[in-house]
């Protein structure tokens, strides 16, 4: 089968297309952004990449076979040329969560995690405990594993994790990705608002949750954060599964205790029996809970909690969360995906945890769509409080002033235009033991090595 993907350059779209690819299906994809290291993860995977969105790239050319099935991404909308073209010709058509239910999640034990942050980080970790495992389970995630140093694979086994977002799924389907999925396991991360741009306040949010909270069968298993409210409301709408929390409060049964200065050491109790001591390679609180998570759930597939973490003493990261992208002098240059002001918390307290009294600068692209409408604002500043310096980007397409919560910092607080500014800034001013924190869910114009490199 000929599979063409519009929007294939996307992280989720492009596991898709991985998975396709593995499957034996011919694919090739239309995207307006391509470019490495995307692009050059499909074209050795023999995937062949289009730019842009020409109507002529649903055409059948000389020595290509005619497209069987359209995926369509969610960042595609009416008006645009190859979609117009789609639906003007009858082609066959789908979105990107619905052929993976139909196509690969079918008949396979699924194991979603869901919530606002640490999606990703939690994915990556209980992919890993099932492989060190033995269960060679297939996965797909929002972000490269170091352990497995790829997005998405089909697997060996029923087993298969997936990244559970609550982003729409495609302009013709308003529904969150995740309900397309159908698992059996859940990890309930957390709740709060976010994606300005499709939902209109956090109830929206809750109800799409509650829609996933409805589908997973009574002999599956929630595995929910019991620190956080909304996801107590959540479930409070109904629940028809057995339900295991996890936290650092006395009432979650999975709970982590005796927790080393850094964070990253501590012990494991279930229902006040304590189960061995987990050496985390990744810094901050934000981190035990998703391990607390992940070990919860991969008991649910089976793995004892003496196995996962142990395979925790491997967990390796994920590219972009808490990435150390170089170290020159004793100054170290971090990648971070953080761009949520609750997530800007948790890992500048990680961070300041390892960092001790160490300088951290802290340089922030507000790249999200919530963040480029200014819906979260208000909470910027006091998120960024934990920094020593804050060097705050606006390009230019941003549609309200930063100024406010640059004034708002005071003193460690400072706004700037252009990347060059930024790392000719941060060249001059920072000296040996500082920590640069790098946070955006984008490229941020190569900023990372820019600065990397100007400090060599």
């Amino acid at each position: 089968m000929h599979i063409h993907i519009l929007g294939i350059c996307g992280t989720f779209m492009g596991g898709v297309a991985a998975l396709a690819r593995q499957a034996g299906h011919e694919v090739t994809g239309s995207d307006a952004n391509v470019y490495p290291p995307m692009s050059t993860q499909l074209e050795q995977q023999g995937i062949a990449l289009m730019q842009g969105y020409d109507a002529s790239h649903l055409q059948v050319t000389a020595g290509q076979t005619e497209i069987d099935q359209i995926v369509v991404g969610n960042v595609m909308s009416r008006g645009n040329p190859a979609i117009e073209y789609m639906l003007n010709r009858g082609l066959s058509y789908t979105s990107g969560p619905q052929w993976l239910a139909e196509n690969v999640l079918r008949d396979r034990w699924v194991l979603a995690v869901a919530g606002t942050h640490g999606k990703t980080t939690t994915s990556s970790m209980l992919a890993w405990i099932l492989e060190y495992a033995g269960l060679k389970p297939g996965f797909l995630i929002g972000g490269v594993p170091a352990n497995f140093g790829v997005s998405a694979r089909l697997g060996e086994s029923p087993f298969f994790v997936v990244e559970a977002d609550e982003y729409d799924t495609a302009f013709f389907d308003k529904r969150s990705k995740f309900v397309h999925y159908h698992p059996r396991t859940v990890i309930l991360n957390n709740l709060e608002f976010d994606h300005a741009d499709i939902f209109e306040n956090l109830d929206a949010i809750k109800k799409q949750f509650h829609h996933l909270v409805r589908i997973v069968p009574g002999e599956g298993l929630l595995v929910v954060n019991g620190e956080d409210k909304n996801l107590a409301e959540v479930l409070r709408k109904g629940c028809w599964t057995p339900t295991e929390t996890f936290g650092e409060d006395q009432t979650s049964s999975w709970r982590s205790d005796q927790v080393s200065a850094d964070g990253r050491n501590f012990t494991i109790s279930i229902n006040g029996i304590n189960y061995g001591a987990v050496h985390n390679t990744l810094l901050g609180r934000h981190n035990r809970l998703n391990a607390l998570a992940a070990i919860a759930a991969a008991r649910h597939a089976g793995v004892p909690v003496a196995q996962s973490i142990e395979a925790l003493t491997h967990f390796k990261g994920v590219k972009r969360r808490m990435e150390l992208r170089g170290e020159f002098n004793g100054i170290r240059v971090y990648d971070d995906f953080a761009h949520h002001p609750t997530a800007i918390i948790e890992t500048l307290s990680g961070l300041r945890a390892a960092a001790g009294s160490a300088r951290i600068w802290a340089v922030l692209e507000p790249r999200s769509n919530t963040m480029r409408m200014g819906a979260h604002k208000q909470q910027l500043a006091p998120s960024l409080l934990q920094a020593d310096q804050v060097l705050m980007y606006q390009p230019e397409e941003i549609d309200w002033d930063m100024q406010s919560v640059v004034d708002e910092l005071g003193v460690k607080g400072r706004l700037l235009r252009t990347i060059d500014d930024i790392v000719l800034l941060l060249s001059k001013e920072v000296r040996p033991g500082d920590h640069v924190l790098v946070m955006s869910n984008g490229a941020f114009g190569g900023v990372h090595q820019k600065i990397v490199d100007a400090l060599k």
